[in-house]
């Protein structure tokens, strides 16, 4: 693999006053930069209108997709413009921007290697999300056989657009908050080596423009699902190697 041409891509959807905060910063960089309106209703995308920038592009979709969804309608126009790798990154605030050179750097270095953050959580994270965390990782440890990928679900991560851009062509999952366990667990399958790297996470209060479009239920049940599906094609993966037969 030839070395990275990297860009940034923030989905949004009713993302709230953090939003703009986001993307000012990012300009600051001066680095190619997507981010995908998901079909937000709050307003908060107005101020993409006064931005005159050739670092950003704008892509608008008139419905909520979803966050795979978005995701994924960057990274076919990132690829469509020549990228090979993309850092995808949370719109409100919760992810430093000061983060991005230094995956962008490890990347140039190991074109072949998926750079995951960790999670750093500050005392302000909810209990609840420190276990999701940890129940979420254990499971991925038996998909992957080994502690390769030390966080499951977190959305600050460096992607290698090509390959990624094809298993979520392949599947009709990854389009929620599956994406990144979709995405990482099946880049692992295919051969990509890990670098997990520490990244600090703040959660804001509502108070502080923090918001969270996260469903307790209803996602939930969209991960437990992803799950069962990953260990049921990992069993036959190695079944299918046991017997002689062509794994995935």
């Amino acid at each position: 693999m030839t070395a990275s041409r990297c860009c940034v891509i923030v989905p949004s959807y009713n993302s709230g006053p953090r939003y703009e905060q986001t993307i000012h910063e990012l300009l600051t960089l001066n680095l190619p930069l997507y981010t995908i309106v998901d079909g937000s209703t709050d307003q908060s995308d107005r101020f993409l209108d006064t931005i005159q920038s050739p670092h950003l592009i704008v892509l608008r979709e008139k419905t909520n997709q979803g966050k795979g969804a978005a995701v994924f309608i960057g990274m076919r126009k990132a690829l469509e413009e020549g990228f090979t790798h993309a850092l995808i990154m949370d719109a409100d605030g919760q992810h430093p921007v000061n983060a991005v050179l230094p995956f962008f750097e490890l990347s140039q270095k190991n074109p072949k290697a998926l750079i995951l953050g960790k999670p750093l959580f500050g005392r302000e994270a909810p209990w609840v999300r420190r276990m999701g965390h940890a129940i979420a990782n254990f499971w991925v440890h038996l998909e992957t056989g080994g502690i390769k990928i030390q966080d499951s679900l977190f959305g600050f991560r460096l992607y290698p657009l090509q390959e990624s851009y094809e298993i979520l062509s392949s599947i009709s999952t990854g389009r929620g908050y599956d994406l990144e366990t979709q995405l990482a667990v099946r880049l692992v399958w295919s051969g990509f080596s890990v670098i997990n790297i520490e990244v600090p996470v703040r959660y804001f209060e509502q108070e502080e423009g923090g918001i969270s479009h996260f469903r307790y239920w209803k996602d939930n049940l969209l991960l437990i699902r992803c799950h069962l599906t990953l260990l049921r094609e990992k069993i036959i993966m190695n079944s299918l190697r046991k017997g002689g037969g062509k794994g995935f």
